[in-house]
């Protein structure tokens, strides 16, 4: 599968923005704007977090969360939006220290209660790993801060990209993948030519947009 960036949409506007201009972009979105509506009394800092997988930048997402919510918060938005297959551990690492699910049970890392305003600020880059086996990695990016509130949702999502393009071997869309030959950079497969495939049908999961396409038992 080819890695290259995918545009995205904005969830606001709806327009199919690159990932190279979607911070400019809702920074001036008029309808982002109108969701704000006017300038309120401050009620803290607000995050604005770039999402990616790590090596496969075509799987993109950009989120708002207050920096008063906890490194668990994200944890479980990341898992319900793009990774949660098996209940696996995860872990973020920023500034060389390490988050980790269930750290309270263990003797190493730090906790995920720890709110990501105290350990990140606008400009920082730090890491998330899901499933220590079949390793989903994510690379994070706070990209912009303002003061505000959020509404509901302790997260956000603001963008996402839109699906990969990937192709069966026949030239078709893909529909299913073999979670084995996808580590060989192979095994993308249409419908018709996933009832052929060599590996089995107990071997396929479906093209789903999420860096964990593939891996594990994850469906979507």
């Amino acid at each position: 599968m080819a890695r290259k960036p995918n545009p995205g949409v904005c969830h606001f506007c709806k327009a199919q923005v690159s990932k190279a201009t979607i911070t400019r972009h809702l920074a001036s979105c008029p309808k982002r704007q109108e969701r704000l509506g006017a300038p309120k009394p401050r009620h803290g800092r607000i995050l604005q977090l770039m999402v990616q997988g790590a090596g496969l930048p075509q799987y993109w997402m950009v989120i708002e969360m207050s920096a008063e919510a906890s490194l668990w918060t994200l944890d479980s938005h990341l898992r319900d939006v793009w990774l949660e297959c098996c209940g696996h551990m995860s872990a973020f690492t920023i500034d060389q220290e390490q988050y980790c699910s269930g750290a309270e049970d263990q003797l190493e890392g730090e906790s995920m209660a720890a709110k990501i305003g105290e350990v990140v600020v606008k400009g920082d880059s730090f890491l998330y790993e899901y499933d220590f086996g079949t390793t989903t990695d994510l690379v994070l990016k706070v990209v912009n801060e303002r003061e505000g509130s959020m509404g509901k949702n302790a997260v956000e999502v603001l963008a996402t990209n839109t699906p990969p393009d990937i192709r069966c071997k026949c030239g078709e869309p893909a529909t299913h993948v073999c979670s084995q030959c996808i580590y060989e950079g192979a095994g993308w497969l249409c419908d018709q030519c996933a009832v052929e495939h060599d590996c089995g049908e107990e071997m396929l999961l479906p093209v789903v947009n999420s860096p964990r396409v593939g891996m594990c038992a994850y469906t979507g």
